[in-house]
C-alpha cells in the first residue's frame, strides 16, 4: 500500500457505490468506520447529484470495537431494509471495516430478508474501484438473471423475424466520464439501424430490469472495465452475442456500426451516410497542418486511452510519443496497442510516474485525466481530459458524448482548442513588444506555470547565476522568448547543456543559435 497525494482510483467499494447510485431500487449497506462516509462527496458534489448515494453505513468508532460489531451491522442491514424498501440489498465491507471480519453476507443472510441480498467481497487491500464496480455489477447480474438462464446446452430460440432486434447497454455508471450523454448517442444510433435498447445497465436500471437481460438478442459493452465479467458471463448462459466495438471516434463509430449491422442482418449504408462528424472533414483542410505532426502523450483509463490513441494517430495526424493506463485488469491491451505505435505502454497508478514520463518526452499535447491537468500545467503544456477520474467541470450541463459521430466532434473540439489557444499564445509572445500588447500577462489557459517560468527567465538576466550554472544575457533572454512556449522549456534546457559543455558562462544570441544548429544536425 502506498500513500499519495493523488490516486487515480479509489477502493473497491467506491466502485460499489457507483453500480448502487447509477441503479433505481438497490441500496448499499456499508460496515464502514465513521471516517469513511466521505464517499458521499464524490456523488453530490463532483456529479452534482441532487440525492445523496442509497448507502448506509454501520459507522462503528473505536468505542464499538470491544462490543458486538457483527450485532451493529445486522440492526443498520435491517434498519436500511424497513426504512428504503429496496428491491434488492448489496452487503460488504470498507478497506476498514474488512479488517474487523464480520462477513456482511452471512450476517445479512441471517436475517432472512424477503428480498434478494447479494454479498460483496472487495479485497480492498489487492484491488481498486474499477474492478469494485465490475465485480459489483458481475454479483447483481449473476444473483438476478440467473435464476431465469436456460438450461446449459439448449439453443437460443430464434428471434421472430416480426419483432425489431434489442440489445442491451452495459457498462455506464455513476461517477462515469460522459457515460449519460454516451447512452443517448448510441440508443440514436441502434435506433438508425433498427435496433431497441432492450436494457441499460447499470445505469437507471432496477433488479427487476437485470433480471430481464437474458431476453435481449445481443449485448454492446460500451465500458469494458465496468461490463465486461458480466457481458461474458450473459454470452455463455444466454448465448448473447457481445458487440466490443467502443464507438469512440469516427473510425471506430464506423466499425461500430458495421458490426452490429452484420449482427442483426442489415445494410449499415444508410446510416454510415448520414454521418454528421465534422472531424474528418477538419482533418483534410489545409487549417489542419498545424495539427499535423503534434507530438501527443495519451493516458486514462485503458478504454479511453486506446480509442485516444485512434483518434489521434489515424484522425488528426498527431505523432504518438506515449500511451499509458492506470487500468492493471486491462493492461494487455493497452500494451498490444501501443505495440502498434512503436512504443512501450506505461501502465502504473502513481502520478509520480506519469509526470516523470511527460516531462522526459516533452509532448506539445497531453490527453488524460484530471490528475494530467495538473501535470500538464505545470509543465506549461496545452492539456485535454478525456478520461476519469474527473472534477466537476467534467460534468457538462450541455449535451457532451464522446460516443458516436457527435461525441467525435466534442472530443475535436476539446482536443484542438488548447492547441489553438497554443499558437494564439505563441503569436502573442512573438509580439510582445507591441505597445497594443501587455507583456507580464501570463497565458490564460496555463495559470501560472508560466508566469512563473517567465519571472524566473527574467531574474536570471537581473541576477548573478549560481556557481554551477551559466548566466543569461538579457538579449538571449529575449529571443528565447520568441520560441514557442510548449518547446521553449526544451531549448532552455539544450542550449544551457551546449554552454556547459563548450565552456560558455554567459549565453547571448549567438550561443543560443550555436546550440540550435548543434542539435539541429
Amino acid at each position: 500500500m502506498q500513500l499519495a497525494l493523488w490516486t487515480y482510483e479509489g477502493p473497491p467499494h467506491v466502485g460499489a457505490m457507483r453500480i448502487a447510485t447509477a441503479m433505481e431500487g438497490v441500496h448499499y449497506v456499508l460496515h464502514a468506520p465513521q471516517g469513511d462516509t466521505y464517499a458521499d462527496l464524490l456523488f453530490t458534489m463532483i456529479e452534482r447529484r441532487p440525492k445523496r448515494p442509497p448507502v448506509t453505513y454501520t459507522t462503528f468508532q473505536a468505542r464499538d470495537l470491544g462490543g458486538d460489531t457483527a450485532d451493529l451491522f445486522q440492526t443498520a442491514a435491517r434498519d436500511a431494509y424497513e426504512r428504503f424498501q429496496p428491491q434488492a440489498l448489496l452487503v460488504g465491507a470498507s478497506c476498514t471495516g474488512e479488517l474487523i471480519q464480520d462477513d456482511p453476507g452471512g450476517l445479512a443472510k441471517a436475517l432472512a430478508l424477503p428480498i434478494p441480498v447479494v454479498p460483496l467481497e472487495l479485497p480492498a487491500y489487492q484491488r481498486k474501484e474499477n474492478w469494485g464496480a465490475a465485480e459489483t455489477f458481475y454479483q447483481l447480474v449473476r444473483a438476478l438473471a440467473g435464476p431465469r438462464a436456460p438450461t446449459p446446452g439448449s439453443q437460443r430460440p430464434a428471434r421472430d423475424p416480426a419483432q425489431r432486434p434489442r440489445c442491451n447497454l452495459l457498462g455506464p455508471t455513476a461517477l462515469g466520464f460522459r457515460h449519460r450523454d454516451d447512452v443517448r448517442e448510441i440508443t440514436g444510433l441502434l435506433a438508425a439501424l433498427g435496433v431497441d435498447v432492450h436494457v441499460v445497465a447499470p445505469l437507471g436500471a432496477n433488479p427487476a430490469a437485470l433480471a430481464r437481460l437474458g431476453e435481449a438478442d445481443f449485448n454492446v459493452v460500451l465500458y469494458p472495465e465496468i461490463a465486461g465479467p458480466a457481458a461474458q458471463w450473459l454470452e455463455r448462459n444466454f448465448a448473447q452475442p457481445v458487440v466490443k466495438t467502443v464507438p469512440i471516434g469516427v473510425g471506430a463509430t464506423r466499425d461500430f456500426i458495421a458490426e452490429v449491422a452484420r449482427l442483426v442482418g442489415v445494410d449499415p449504408a444508410p446510416v454510415l451516410a448520414q454521418e454528421q462528424s465534422r472531424l474528418p472533414w477538419y482533418s483534410r483542410s489545409v487549417d489542419s497542418t498545424y495539427l499535423t505532426g503534434k507530438r501527443v502523450f495519451i493516458f486514462g483509463d485503458a478504454t479511453h486511452a486506446i480509442a485516444a490513441a485512434r483518434i489521434a494517430t489515424q484522425e488528426l495526424g498527431f505523432t504518438l510519443v506515449g500511451l499509458g493506463s492506470y487500468s492493471r485488469e486491462l493492461a494487455r491491451d493497452v500494451r498490444d496497442a501501443a505495440k502498434q505505435y512503436g512504443i512501450e505502454a506505461l501502465i502504473t497508478d502513481d502520478y509520480a510516474e506519469v509526470e516523470a514520463k511527460v516531462a522526459s518526452l516533452e509532448p506539445e499535447l497531453v490527453l488524460g485525466t484530471q490528475m494530467e491537468r495538473h501535470i500538464a500545467k505545470r509543465h506549461g503544456i496545452p492539456c485535454a481530459v478525456i478520461s476519469a477520474p474527473v472534477h466537476v467541470q467534467d460534468f457538462p450541463a450541455r449535451y457532451a458524448p464522446q460516443m458516436g459521430f457527435e461525441g467525435a466532434n466534442v472530443i475535436f473540439d476539446t482536443w484542438i482548442h488548447p492547441l489553438m489557444m497554443g499558437l494564439e499564445e505563441h503569436l502573442l509572445a512573438m509580439f510582445r513588444d507591441d505597445f497594443e500588447f501587455h507583456d507580464d500577462a501570463a497565458p490564460s489557459h496555463l495559470g501560472a506555470a508560466v508566469e512563473t517560468r517567465e519571472a524566473a527567465a527574467t531574474t536570471s538576466a537581473t541576477e548573478p547565476a549560481p556557481a554551477a550554472e551559466v548566466a543569461w544575457a538579457a538579449e538571449a533572454e529575449q529571443e528565447l522568448r520568441k520560441v514557442p512556449f510548449f518547446v521553449r522549456g526544451k531549448a532552455r534546457r539544450n542550449t544551457e547543456r551546449f554552454a556547459a559543455e563548450s565552456g560558455v558562462a554567459t549565453i547571448t544570441v549567438e550561443t543560443l543559435y550555436d546550440a540550435k544548429a548543434h542539435f539541429g544536425r
